[in-house]
């Protein structure tokens, strides 16, 4: 993994899913197992990993998004930015994972709610289910598309970082947003939506 190592990239990528989506979750000891999908089977043909190309737009028909993405970092503690909290909410790559298409773990994050501001770009998130399609457009003209394959509703106090964030051998993509029950300005949730390359094109 480039510029970070893999236990660089988890842990900080971690901390900022307890912190972000409006506030700190109270604790929750286990996962939510009403909200997990089986994950699905690998494609039976491989798709061949696309070249390195930043996302610049995400499309999820099924849930109606069709948002720019902007670039997110490190934040000076140390944890991953989040998407800012504006009207026209917009989603948001960590440029320090893969980009979509290439092999590994590609990470989105989006809001559900963005304050007063209202819903957030991710708020149905958590009604995408297995087989559908998510289009990641990028910088040089091309487009990695992808197959959910599972969803998870987890605790935050239980995030499965080793899934999200660990190697795979082949391109994946991770949408993260916050979901469960609202504590405060916040959310005790995490709602991961898992998907596999399945085209890559112009």
């Amino acid at each position: 993994m480039n510029r970070l190592s893999r236990r660089a990239f988890a842990g900080a990528a971690a901390a900022a899913l307890l912190t972000g989506c409006g506030g700190s979750p109270a604790p929750r000891a286990t996962a939510r197992p009403a909200g997990t999908h089986t994950p699905g089977r690998p494609p039976a043909h491989p798709v061949r990993a696309a070249a390195r190309s930043v996302p610049v737009r995400l499309l999820i028909p099924a849930i109606g998004v069709d948002t720019p993405i902007v670039r997110l970092g490190l934040a000076q503690d140390g944890t991953v930015q989040v998407p800012p909290v504006t009207a026209h909410d917009r989603a948001g790559w960590y440029r320090h994972s893969p980009t979509p298409g290439q092999v590994g773990p590609s990470v989105i994050l989006g809001h559900v709610t963005v304050g007063a501001y209202g819903d957030g770009v991710f708020r149905h998130l958590d009604r995408l289910r297995r087989g559908d399609r998510i289009e990641a457009r990028l910088e040089n003209g091309t487009s990695a598309k992808f197959t959910v394959t599972s969803l998870r509703t987890v605790a935050k106090t239980d995030f499965p970082t080793d899934a999200v964030y660990g190697d795979v051998d082949r391109p994946e993509l991770r949408l993260i947003t916050c979901g469960g029950p609202r504590t405060g300005d916040g959310y005790l949730d995490n709602v991961i939506v898992f998907a596999a390359l399945s085209a890559t094109g112009s």
